[in-house]
């Protein structure tokens, strides 16, 4: 098949999963062809079915902004009738899902082909956050309505999506996934002995540092942590909350302790370099960064915000509590660390079930039955 991809390019788990499916998906033979801003970060090595289609932008005077979502729209359009695409996959409702839609009503009547199918992903900020935005939610819900499936990653999502938007169309549940030749516990060996001495322990924080990400917690845990042991922490990512952070650990006194290693490409080397992942999020509609960490055997200590639940469960592959219960979360980290036989069938607990469970190949497969059901249907009108 050929199937059109468009995502945020940069860090996030929406760019992330859109980029590995691409990929998987060329492997197995599709031609994928990505329409984005910009190459995305994930992308790695060169493959003959991947193409990049990257969208100019131009600034207009008259203009406040530079018209991004029109251009966007009209570089799907060119894609779609250039390579006669099958599908269009829009990660993210807003703008990808109304983009696709537009892109397709530019080419209504203008081909004998049959109109190309919109799959629409729905990974949590565009819900959780844009759809609070009355004016944006009704932009939401065209995008939605016009798809001819949607997906969201985990069943929290589909449950907030149909409360916000009072919906009863069909929304598929297909979790994020994680390649496990990639995501493997002897991943971390040089991550660990560059930035870490002997004996310590290594908690790890990776995201776009925004407000829901609680960054504050995630200090305050580590320095309830590194009370009472060597510990370092290891803080990857960018984002609005990333000066905040400095000042509380400089104010903390753990400078020598934390290691801000901003935006990192490749990231399964940390996660396999680390002790345990700490996710105190108050909003986290799946929690990528999670399920990595699993794969590489590494525990969770975080929050029961959102779809996290749906992939570490509690007291087998990891330890949830309430959003903003830095005591308890501190407290589970410590127990985690200090008792070697829980930790050792914790960690080899979180791998099983990442391979089994979340593996790269299944969902793939669950999107391949998606695009092929949708090409022997009627596209919606």
């Amino acid at each position: 098949m050929k199937i059109g991809i468009s995502c945020y390019p940069t860090v996030g788990g929406s760019g992330a999963v859109a980029t590995e499916l691409g990929k998987a998906l060329a492997k197995r033979g599709h031609q994928v062809h990505f329409i984005v801003s910009d190459v995305p970060f994930r992308l790695g090595e060169f493959n003959q079915n991947i193409f990049i289609h990257e969208v100019d932008t131009v600034s207009y005077p008259v203009l406040r902004t530079p018209p991004y979502d029109f251009s966007l729209a009209a570089k799907m359009a060119d894609v779609v009738q250039q390579f006669e695409l099958d599908v269009l996959h829009a990660h993210y409702a807003l703008p990808f899902a109304v983009c696709a839609f537009l892109a397709r009503e530019m080419l209504r009547g203008q081909s004998n082909s049959p109109p190309v199918k919109i799959v629409t992903t729905l990974h949590g900020t565009d819900v959780t956050v844009l759809a609070q935005d009355r004016s944006l939610k009704e932009v939401m819900r065209l995008g939605m309505e016009q798809s001819d499936a949607v997906t969201a990653v985990s069943k929290n999502l589909i449950a907030e999506t149909r409360e916000l938007f009072g919906t009863t169309r069909e929304i598929d549940c297909v979790y994020n996934f994680v390649d496990p030749a990639q995501f493997h516990p002897e991943a971390g060996s040089s991550a660990r002995s560059c930035l870490t001495s002997a004996g310590e322990k290594v908690l790890l924080h990776v995201s776009n540092f925004r407000p829901v990400k609680r960054i504050n917690d995630v200090i305050q845990i580590f320095q309830h942590v590194h009370r009472q042991m060597p510990s370092r922490l290891w803080l990857v990512g960018e984002g609005p909350e990333l000066a905040n952070a400095r000042k509380q650990v400089v104010d903390s006194g753990l400078e020598k302790s934390v290691h801000f290693l901003g935006r990192q490409d490749e990231v399964a080397s940390l996660f396999a370099g680390a002790d345990l992942l700490l996710l105190p999020s108050e909003k986290e509609s799946f929690g990528l960064v999670a399920l990595e960490s699993m794969a590489c055997g590494v525990p969770v200590i975080g929050s029961t915000a959102g779809g996290i639940p749906e992939v570490v469960v509690q007291g087998e592959t990891g330890m949830l509590r309430p959003v903003g219960d830095v005591d308890g979360m501190a407290a589970d980290a410590v127990h985690l660390l200090t008792d070697e036989a829980l930790y050792r069938r914790v960690s080899l607990a979180a791998r099983r079930l990442a391979a089994e469970e979340f593996n790269v190949e299944r969902r793939v497969a669950e999107y391949e039955a998606i695009y092929q059901r949708l090409c022997r249907t009627p596209a919606s009108v």
